[in-house]
């Protein structure tokens, strides 16, 4: 375990001295700006372009790269990191609303300004600044509230609050969004590794690495502001920074490597378990199904050399 709060404190020492152009904690040194971001289902996806005085905000087709729209603004803003796996967040689910934030030059920093666009018409709508430090975390389907990660400490990065913010009201919301079945909020740390949203956009799923401890899963509704720490004791001694999200049967969403599914979580129920062999198994259905093929083709040989020497074939 000591190891591991080793190794999270390097990665936190190295990448408060990388560039600027990257969003804040706890996404420290990842640059999606270029990369882009964009909405299930939409033909488009929106990028940051930054000369060091100006941002250019461009809608690009995924199809070609053709440049649809474009706006430049005065000052330094980029699109939201979420995870260190490179996970864009900050395009509302229904493609209305686009939100950027200003890259960090230290931490903790006394104030955080964003850029609130309307997505469609590429129209910057305003510019503002919040008291504190603060990352960018998730955003609502339709693009009225945005939720963030707010720093608690200004010696631990891994110490956090997640926060509402009404896009509508312009107004952060003082009560923090927390788990009501969590006793210990402050059990709540880490490093977030990778991101998944469900397919409409409503709920944000983050791997976190628990800062040393165990393993969860942050299960956010962004539709009501609800949220949900799902424990992942199986993955403790793990390799966690290796692992993604990939889409199970049903509500189930899965935790892995590339070919193997180390935890499972029932997104109704907020319940973590090991896969079972035969749902692990459902990953290769066709390994299966050319092992009988091949135990067929053996023992239908077998019987047809028996055949040839003159030996009764068995029953």
């Amino acid at each position: 375990m000591r190891a591991l709060v080793l190794v999270g404190a390097v990665i936190v020492a190295l990448a408060v001295t990388a560039t600027a152009a990257a969003d804040g904690l706890p996404v420290l040194g990842i640059d999606v700006g270029q990369q882009g971001v964009t909405a299930a289902g939409s033909p488009d996806r929106y990028v940051t372009i930054n000369d060091g005085e100006w941002t250019s905000v461009e809608r690009i087709a995924r199809n070609g790269g053709r440049v649809l729209a474009w706006q430049k603004i005065l000052g330094t803003f980029t699109i939201p990191a979420v995870a260190y796996d490179w996970s864009a967040s900050g395009l509302s689910a229904d493609g209305s609303t686009l939100v950027l934030i200003q890259p960090r030059r230290a931490f903790p920093r006394a104030s955080t300004t964003f850029a609130l666009f309307d997505a469609r018409k590429l129209r910057l709508e305003r510019m503002f600044t919040l008291h504190g430090d603060f990352s960018f975390d998730a955003i609502s389907p339709r693009g009225k509230k945005m939720f963030l990660i707010n720093y608690t400490s200004p010696a631990d990065p891994t110490r956090y609050t997640v926060r509402s913010y009404d896009l509508v009201a312009n107004a952060l919301v003082a009560k923090p969004v927390i788990d009501p079945a969590e006793k210990n909020p402050d059990k709540m740390r880490g490093s977030p590794i990778t991101r998944m949203l469900s397919v409409d956009g409503r709920w944000a799923y983050t791997l976190y690495d628990g800062a040393g401890g165990e393993p969860f899963v942050h299960a956010l509704d962004t539709a009501t502001s609800r949220a949900h720490c799902i424990d992942l004791p199986m993955l403790a001694l793990k390799n966690v920074w290796s692992m993604r999200f990939t889409r199970g049967a049903g509500s189930q969403i899965r935790i892995g490597t590339p070919g193997t599914a180390l935890a499972v979580v029932d997104t109704t129920t907020f319940a973590a378990s090991v896969p079972s062999v035969t749902a692990s198994s459902n990953l290769r259905p066709w390994l299966i199904a050319a092992a009988l093929a091949a135990l067929t083709l053996l023992v239908a040989l077998n019987a047809t050399r028996r055949r040839f020497r003159g030996r009764p074939a068995p029953v």
